[in-house]
């Protein structure tokens, strides 16, 4: 065994998002918001604000950048999104070096789960479609349990696999990630190579913020 298995562990559990943390998603997402809202007669919203909400439920963070969008709009918004992130589900690709980084952490026997705003049956596609099968002991979506920053996700894996928050990490690109931690009374870290910008991560008291997949790989292995 080597001297890196040999470390102590600091956290049992790692939770990561999903869309802008482990998968490079984010400019498709905020077209596919910006399309969507405009399908329906609503004004095109910004990238920032298309943005801001990845991360949220899908119809939170739908009515959310799209407030002039009457309510008895909104399924048919949810449809349009749904239309086009189908179109383009296949552009999706993981940020260069996840693979290699969850496989250290296997190593180091870690449990590796995923919490995020996807659908079950969006997160299952995605899971199948970059042969990530197995790769994770666990998962949780926002149709199951509720939204970010509800810390119900963490808090249900958290059961399931028989962990303290003391011992569970959080891992996203947005601010609704670090306050589900806190919400859970977890630890967290934040990637700045998504959706949010890093400065408003501050407040929300990550161990650590991450610009690129490589530098987060190299503080888990170091750090937890």
């Amino acid at each position: 065994m080597s001297n890196q298995n040999q470390r102590p562990r600091q956290f049992d559990l790692i939770t990561f998002d999903w869309d802008g943390t482990l998968f490079d998603s984010t400019a498709i997402i905020t077209r596919c918001i910006q399309r969507a809202v405009v399908d329906v007669g609503g004004q095109e919203p910004t990238k920032e604000a298309a943005s801001y909400v990845i991360g949220m439920a899908l119809m939170q963070a739908l009515a959310h950048a799209a407030p002039d969008v009457p309510v008895e709009k909104y399924p048919q918004l949810g449809e349009r999104y749904r239309h086009h992130y189908m179109a383009h589900q296949n552009d999706l690709i993981l940020f260069e070096g996840v693979l290699e980084m969850l496989a250290a952490l296997k190593e180091r026997h870690h449990w590796l789960t995923v919490a995020t705003g996807k659908s079950r049956k969006g997160l299952n596609e995605a899971l199948h479609a970059v042969e990530l099968k197995g790769a994770f002991d666990g998962s949780r979506t926002a149709d199951e349990t509720a939204g970010k920053p509800s810390p119900l996700m963490l808090q249900e894996l958290m059961r399931e696999f028989g962990v303290e928050p003391e011992r569970t990490l959080m891992i996203g690109d947005t601010t609704h990630d670090l306050q589900m931690a806190l919400n859970a009374g977890c630890a967290s870290v934040g990637v700045s190579y998504g959706a949010h910008e890093p400065a408003a991560f501050h407040d929300l008291k990550p161990l650590f913020v991450a610009h690129s997949v490589p530098a987060l790989h190299e503080w888990l292995l170091a750090n937890a």
